[in-house]
């Protein structure tokens, strides 16, 4: 509890003396956890698969491996697999894939920050008016800032994988609505809470805590997208000819 305490004051300090870079190097850390989180989980399942080439996993061995898949199958707000059975999967650590989720995360920030002051302004939260503009933060936050937030993280990562136009077209054609719809199963009950209870300068801060997991599904969304695309290619290029 000390260590927190001391967390928390540390980080309103350097809030108080550089909110906005103190928000960047914040939101960077965070998604390269949560980017981490995806990547492990990912690698998990990866590795009994490429033990096991017939498809059999050893319950005894690969449990983890096997609830992984599991829940993944049973995932209500995908029709496809977030860890898809393919070799296509990125390396068990991909260092380039995480370099850019925290420079997204980085370079995000600043509009987020910008954002949620915006709506502290227009709305703001009194002693005597708390749930009315609390709930008016959330509704712009959601039919708003969501969309743009989904579409600019598929774009972004697209074009920072070397994607071009072609690519973000496709990217947003097959991921878009699913994972909006996905966004609005968490993230109104979360922004609630956020801009019911927390101080502005811990609103960035939770969000992006909250967010690891969230985090780690667009990773692992982004990743299976990727994947379908480089199967996709592959099943188009004629026979005999090299890759």
């Amino acid at each position: 509890m000390a260590l927190f305490a001391r967390l928390t004051s540390r980080f309103n300090a350097y809030y108080d003396e550089r909110p906005i870079l103190t928000m960047m190097v914040s939101n960077s850390i965070l998604g390269g956890i949560a980017d981490t989180v995806a990547q492990s989980i990912t690698a998990v399942r990866e590795r009994a698969v490429r033990k096991h080439p017939n498809g059999r996993l050893d319950p005894r061995e690969d449990s983890l491996a096997i609830e992984i898949h599991e829940l993944d199958r049973k995932n209500p707000l995908s029709d496809r697999d977030l860890i898809p059975t393919s070799r296509l999967l990125p390396p068990p650590f991909d260092f380039e894939r995480l370099t850019r989720f925290m420079a997204y995360g980085f370079c995000m920030a600043p509009l987020q920050f910008r954002w949620f002051k915006f709506l502290e302004r227009v709305f703001p939260i009194t002693k005597t008016a708390a749930f009315v503009p609390a709930m008016k933060r959330v509704a712009f936050d959601q039919l708003i800032f969501a969309p743009f937030g989904v579409g600019c993280f598929f774009t972004a990562m697209t074009l920072a994988e070397g994607g071009g136009k072609t690519e973000v077209a496709h990217k947003l054609r097959d991921m878009y609505v699913p994972t909006l719809k996905a966004n609005y199963v968490l993230w109104p009950a979360v922004q609630v809470i956020n801009f019911r209870l927390m101080p502005v300068q811990f609103q960035l801060p939770f969000v992006s805590t909250v967010g690891i997991a969230w985090t780690a599904y667009l990773s692992l969304t982004n990743a299976a997208e990727n994947v379908q695309e480089s199967q996709a290619r592959a099943s188009e290029r004629p026979e005999g000819r090299l890759p």
